[in-house]
């Protein structure tokens, strides 16, 4: 089952079914109005919200439960969870924090290689997949961050990774926006992220992890992401190699001390292979390893007008959560509305 939300309907969208092939959608909302309405039910609505996906795909009806059968806009699409009550962001590929940490000559603790790096990022507003990336200024070191992220319902405190893996419910993307340049300053004062982790964008939809078929397994998604910067290929490392956490693995680690709330996104972190031919996901690496082996970085962070593209593909070079595309450009100086 894949599910994504129309930017019709307030500050959380209307939630939607949508087909296999990304190309037609319903509303549901005799179901549930909303994603987050789902996932607060999930034991419930899902077997029914499952069933209208089984009729999306058995029949081209043009009508299911009394709702139109809708060719699918990205454009019209917001985040499948338009604002979310926690999105905790851990860093689970350690060939990303090795040269991150090699290129200014430190070593990686042994502690990173037991117990998970992880911070809690900002949720209560996420881009949809074709909005743009709005960043006041070009100085501030606009980086994108190629993710795996799930959902889950409500977690109990205390769960063993066993536990917490059959509380995961929903796989997508993200693209986890940094500003560099301001990240020095502020993990230098102790005390963790906030100007520099604005917002970040969704895939197009969520799947169930059923829909992954044999990608999914080990608490892990084994197919490559896939990253383009202005249309030129950036990296495809494969999200199931290299990932030192599986994601039940990091929801036992967020939910040592307390319960996580139905709706929570659980973030991989920038998604990294020990083969560095496969490319980055991020521009950070790129420039981690550009003074590896030069003493200096080449690559620039993006700039208003650049443009990128976040996707996964399955085996056969289907689309599994639809693309994430984004233009970079300058905010307005007055607040905008979420």
């Amino acid at each position: 089952m894949k599910l994504a939300s129309l930017k019709a309907g307030g500050r959380d969208g209307t939630l939607i079914v949508v087909d296999r092939l990304l190309q037609r959608g319903v509303r549901v909302s005799d179901i549930a109005p909303t994603l987050q309405a789902a996932l607060d039910d999930w034991s419930h609505l899902a077997p029914r919200l499952n069933r209208v996906a089984e009729l999306l795909e058995a029949s081209r009806a043009e009508t299911i439960n009394g709702e139109e059968v809708f060719a699918l806009d990205f454009a019209a699409l917001a985040a499948p969870l338009p604002r979310a009550y926690e999105f905790v962001d851990g860093s689970a590929y350690l060939p990303h924090v090795e040269r991150v940490r090699r290129a200014r000559g430190a070593e990686v603790p042994k502690s990173f290689y037991t117990d998970p790096l992880m911070y809690q990022a900002t949720s209560a507003g996420f881009y949809g997949p074709r909005d743009p990336v709005l960043v006041a200024s070009e100085d501030f070191g606009i980086d994108l961050e190629a993710e795996v992220v799930v959902v889950t319902d409500d977690v109990p405190m205390g769960v063993t990774p066993a536990q917490a893996a059959a509380h995961i419910q929903l796989i997508g993307l993200v693209n986890d926006v940094s500003l560099r340049n301001l990240i020095p300053d502020e993990l230098a004062k102790g005390f963790g992220f906030l100007q520099s982790k604005p917002r970040s964008a969704l895939s197009p939809v969520f799947a169930t992890p059923d829909e992954l078929g044999a990608a999914w397994r080990d608490g892990k998604v084994h197919l490559p992401l896939v990253s383009h910067i202005n249309g030129q290929w950036f990296g495809a490392p494969e999200a199931g190699e290299d990932m030192q956490f599986g994601f039940a693995e990091l929801i036992a680690h967020a939910a040592r001390t307390r319960p996580l709330a139905a709706g929570t996104l659980v973030g991989s972190g920038t998604v990294a292979n020990q083969d560095e031919r496969r490319g980055a996901s991020c521009l950070a690496e790129r420039r981690m390893l550009e003074i590896i082996a030069h003493g200096k970085p080449v690559t620039p962070f993006l700039k208003f007008g650049d443009r990128v593209r976040i996707e996964m593909l399955d085996r056969d070079g289907r689309s599994v959560f639809g693309a994430i595309e984004q233009e970079v450009r300058r905010a307005e100086s007055t607040p905008s509305r979420f």
